[in-house]
């Protein structure tokens, strides 16, 4: 690894798509609306479109 010219700028590259990543979904689940995250979370036992019955 040591011989491949540029490789140093990989590591970066990818904490900064990690980091920016996880700052963004946190500022998305802090600022998301209260009724849109309840209604989201009652989909799962939501039975009037259940097709498989």
């Amino acid at each position: 690894m040591e011989s491949i010219t540029g490789i140093e700028i990989y590591p970066i590259i990818s904490l900064l798509i990690f980091f920016t990543f996880f700052v963004v979904l946190f500022w998305w689940v802090f600022t998301a609306k209260k009724d849109y995250i309840k209604t989201v979370s009652h989909i799962p036992l939501d039975h009037q479109n259940d097709d498989t019955l």
